[in-house]
């Protein structure tokens, strides 16, 4: 894996104008930037390859902008950053809970835009060197597309169980904080606490493991987080 790489970026939006300046913009800010005019050309585009983050439109003819968040979202755990003119709390509220990290109301102002993008880029960021990750016998990750193999039968994972897989996975046998999971799960949740991350991780082990009573991949260091280990590596 390439850690130097330049971030990719999707705008999907049906206002040339718009996709030819931002596109600039963010260039000029190091980013590699893809464009497409409606969600079907959007979907060729994640045909090819999955950007680190797509900033959407909401209205766009043939496939609008919800439509196609909630299909992305049903493949992969990708961010999603809302640019739209629609600008109503309830609207914003909605659309932040089911498929996006962040929402900015058109017209835009670039830096703030610019500043949203690199916070959920920081946020979400942490990278996987394979789109799976072999655990075990019994365990293979692909978080790619929030599944996983767990003896034979796949499960899958919601968004938030995602991020927090994909935290320890990126520090693979290291210590993950609770403060660290916490930060990568709920950011943009006033008020949370540890309690989120514990009722979590016991979910997860339901999910992860053969016999959750008795973790083998999804380990606690008590009093300061927890570990995701192979089998070689519990041996």
């Amino acid at each position: 894996m390439n850690e130097h790489r330049p971030q990719r970026i999707l705008l999907v939006d049906d206002d040339p104008h718009l996709l030819v300046v931002l596109s600039e913009q963010l260039s000029d800010d190091g980013f590699e930037v893809a464009t497409a005019r409606d969600g079907q050309e959007a979907l060729r585009r994640l045909e090819a390859g999955w950007p680190d983050l797509i900033v959407l439109d909401l209205m766009m003819p043939r496939i609008d902008g919800l439509a196609l968040a909630r299909q992305i979202k049903a493949e992969a755990d990708l961010p999603i950053i809302v640019l739209s003119a629609i600008d109503t709390s309830d609207s914003k509220a909605s659309l932040l809970n089911e498929v996006a990290e962040d929402y900015v109301a058109k017209p835009y102002h670039y830096p703030e835009l610019r500043a949203r993008i690199q916070r959920v880029l920081r946020r979400l960021g942490d990278r996987i060197p394979r789109q799976s990750l072999v655990l075990g016998p019994n365990l293979t990750l692909n978080l790619h597309r929030r599944a996983a193999t767990v003896a034979g039968t796949e499960v899958r994972f919601t968004p938030t169980e995602s991020r927090l897989l994909q935290a320890l996975a990126a520090k693979l046998g290291e210590i993950v904080t609770t403060e660290t999971l916490l930060a990568r799960g709920w950011a943009e949740t006033e008020d949370a606490d540890a309690s989120y991350v514990w009722v979590s991780m016991r979910r997860l082990r339901q999910k992860v493991e053969v016999d959750p009573g008795k973790p083998i991949h999804l380990l606690t260091v008590r009093g300061v987080g927890y570990r995701l280990v192979s089998s070689r590596d519990n041996a």
